[in-house]
């Protein structure tokens, strides 16, 4: 498969603020972010991205920044037909009336997916955490929406945290792991039977492999060749600006070949779930 005509089914827009990470100087580690719809459009056309998810960048502690960004990606939703938005909201309780604010517009034209996380806070679960859950995956579920939340190893993003989302919500709700569990551990329990075994228990789970090591997509392309399930449900991501478009293409494009399976996960699997 070659670059043209991909679709990218997970990708920031927005610009931060610089941030002191881990204690060090203040800096600005996402240095492809983008700030304007245009600048969004140019790397699109640049790539040869032919569909995208948007999702408002986030990963510094400051909320208030990510919540505002959801306007700019309904923006870019309702500038070109090629870009769905996916509207950010927290599992966090003090973030709780934000969180409503964008659910809100989870009816808006152009909006396909919700996008959550733990790394700024919260755990499954926590009891306060888990009414803010609820009332997002209701959200989804009325509005047929995606939720995608992001997957790390350990503290609360590692899959056997996340994973508990997979069980209590995925029968209905429609759930993509981002990041394929984001790492080794991560990578063996999913590939190694879990995320099988919740396809075959009929749960309504997606993933992508960006951020993901070595073996990883190779082992779960031999997977589901091997078992005959998942095809279905593998999405191409670039992450960008966190992730790097052209290599994560590059590693996923020689796992999959550019047969069937190539066809699925670079466009057909984000045409039948976002269009």
């Amino acid at each position: 498969m070659t670059p043209a005509g991909i679709a990218d089914a997970h990708r920031h827009l927005g610009v931060l603020p610089a941030y002191p990470f881990y204690g060090g100087p203040a800096v600005n580690p996402d240095i492809g972010a983008r700030a304007t719809v245009a600048q969004l459009i140019a790397d699109l056309d640049r790539e040869g991205t032919e569909r995208a998810l948007v999702i408002p960048n986030y990963g510094v502690p400051d909320v208030a920044r990510t919540f505002a960004l959801n306007d700019l990606v309904l923006e870019a939703a309702a500038h070109d037909d090629r870009i769905r938005a996916g509207l950010f909201v927290s599992p966090r309780p003090q973030d709780a009336e934000r969180t409503g604010y964008a659910l809100s517009l989870a009816g808006e034209a152009g909006v396909r997916a919700l996008k959550t996380t733990f790394l700024l806070g919260g755990s499954v679960d926590d009891a306060d955490c888990l009414a803010q859950l609820e009332r997002i995956f209701a959200a989804a579920v009325a509005h047929d929406l995606i939720v995608h939340v992001h997957t790390s190893p350990g503290a609360a993003s590692d899959i056997d945290q996340v994973g508990k989302l997979v069980d209590r919500f995925g029968d209905e709700a429609k759930i993509h792991l981002v990041h394929f569990g984001g790492g080794m551990s991560g990578h063996i329990k999913l590939a190694g039977g879990r995320f099988f075994d919740w396809i075959a228990a009929g749960k309504r789970v997606y993933t992508d492999l960006s951020w993901s090591i070595g073996f990883a997509p190779r082992w779960l392309a031999a997977e589901m060749d091997r078992r005959g399930l998942g095809h279905d449900r593998l999405l191409f991501a670039s992450d960008e600006p966190w992730g790097d478009h052209a290599g994560e293409h590059a590693r996923l494009s020689a796992a999959v070949g550019d047969g069937e399976l190539a066809r699925q996960v670079f466009t057909a699997n984000f045409a039948a779930l976002y269009d």
